[in-house]
Parts: structure tokens; C-alpha cells; sequence
């Protein structure tokens, strides 16, 4: 793990034991971390916390408070931090099920919601069982049990939806038109690899790593290719070719070619 992040989540469990006490049963290295694919200077610090029993409001407020940049300065682009109740951690139910979420960070908005009801339908909701599943399989127990012992998956049927609402919120994206480079375009596709892969292999990759993996067979390898080298400073794909990958791998994983 990078030196400054293992120092900033060290810190940052201490916080979070300041403020929940015995409340806290368990601390998550989770995304790129957790999949050991951090990337300084592009990456995102994601955490997740588990609590015994429902945060209320104004501890809810003095954990933020603790936790944003401000007060604790991330050393990545930005900390991705969200809250779970341990039954709701293993119960696998596709919802998000979070007691708070916080997004803080140098060149992150922030942003504080305090209930699942509070996150805006658009920006999707389908991220949170999707990070659990990845957090059973790759999680790094900071302080507490396994993350296996902790967190589970939703059901295939649920897995599978899920994914294919992740894919649908990637193609409703704005996109540059035209043939020229188009910044974010080898994330759309990479990420798209990820969904594919933990759909046909049932296994979760950092973007990079499952781009490897499809890159040598999938009759779209050169573009493949070309986002791994854009994800090192290459030139990413445009736009138009970035979401015809995207709606093929929705169609695959959807069933419906």
C-alpha cells in the first residue's frame, strides 16, 4: 500500500473510533485499495465503516466533521466513505442501506447525505451493493473481523441488474462527439470490462487488470489496449467507440446478444 494512505487510514480509523466508540465493529479498505490497483495522483480512497447499530444524527455530523478534508487531508484525489450497520453489510439486499456517506477531497466536490432517501435517483443507486460485493471478495480489514465475514453479495438476479443499471448510467453520460480524445472515455471502457468480467468469470478486477484479461480475446482488444495506455497518460479513445464498447458488454451481460 502507498505509505501516505496507509498513514491517512490509519489516522482516519482512529478518528472514526473517537467518534462510534464500541459502536465500531469493523473498518474497510475498499475500490482500487482494496483490489491492489491504487493509482496515486487518479485513484480514490474508499473506506467503508460498520457500526452495531443505527448512527444518529448528530454523531452522524461529528464523524464528517472529523473525516473531510478539511480537518483530515486526503492524500488522493479524494476519500469515498460510507457507513453500514453490520446486518445491513450481510444481509445482500441490492439497496444501499448506508447510515451516511461522504465524499471529500482536493478535487472532489464534497458532499455529506445522511440518508439512502437523500441520494439523488440520477446519480445512481446501484453503486452501493455493488462495492459490498467487491468488499466481501477484495475488502482490507483495518480494524475488525474479515471483510468476508462481513459483508455479502446480492443474489445473481440482483448482481446482474445491478451491473446493467451501472452500464446504463455510463452511456446516459454526456460524450464528446467526433473522433477526437475524450477525457473519462478509458474509464467507461474499463469499467465496462470490470462488469463484464465479474459477470462471466465471477470475480472482481481493478479497470486495468480485467481490460488485460478480455483485451487478448475480445474483438474490440485495441481499444481495450489503448485505455490501459491511457490510464499511464496515452491518449484515451473518443467518445463514439468508448460507448458502442459499453453498449455491447450491456447486451452481453443483459442477455440479450
Amino acid at each position: 500500500m502507498d505509505s501516505d494512505v496507509r498513514r491517512y487510514l490509519d489516522e482516519l480509523v482512529g478518528r472514526a473510533r473517537a467518534v462510534l466508540g464500541d459502536d465500531l465493529v469493523g473498518a474497510y479498505a475498499a475500490g482500487s485499495v482494496g483490489l491492489g490497483a491504487y493509482q496515486p495522483g487518479r485513484s480514490d480512497v474508499d473506506v467503508a465503516l460498520v457500526v452495531a447499530r443505527p448512527v444518529a444524527g448528530p454523531v452522524k455530523r461529528a464523524l464528517v466533521d472529523r473525516l473531510r478534508h478539511e480537518a483530515l487531508p486526503c492524500p488522493a484525489r479524494g476519500l469515498e466513505l460510507v457507513v453500514y450497520r453490520r446486518d445491513v453489510a450481510g444481509s445482500g439486499t441490492p439497496e444501499p442501506g448506508f447510515e451516511v456517506e461522504l465524499n471529500t477531497g482536493a478535487t472532489m466536490p464534497f458532499r455529506a447525505t445522511w440518508d439512502p432517501a437523500d441520494r439523488p435517483a440520477a446519480d445512481g443507486r446501484f453503486w452501493y451493493a455493488l462495492d459490498r460485493s467487491i468488499l466481501r471478495q477484495s475488502g482490507l480489514a483495518l480494524l475488525g473481523p474479515p471483510a468476508a465475514d462481513v459483508f455479502a453479495d446480492p443474489g445473481p438476479e440482483d448482481l446482474r441488474r445491478l451491473l446493467v443499471e451501472a452500464l446504463r448510467w455510463w452511456l446516459a453520460l454526456p460524450t464528446p462527439p467526433g473522433d477526437a480524445p475524450a477525457p473519462g472515455a478509458e474509464d467507461a471502457v474499463l469499467g465496462a470490462c470490470r462488469a463484464l468480467v465479474r459477470c462471466r468469470d465471477g470475480v472482481w478486477l481493478g479497470k486495468v487488470d480485467a481490460g488485460r484479461r478480455l483485451a487478448d480475446d475480445d474483438p474490440d482488444g485495441g481499444l481495450i489496449r489503448r485505455s490501459i495506455a491511457a490510464r499511464r497518460g496515452g491518449p484515451p479513445p473518443a467518445g463514439p467507440e468508448a460507448r458502442a464498447f459499453q453498449q455491447r458488454v450491456l447486451e452481453r451481460i443483459a442477455g440479450t446478444h
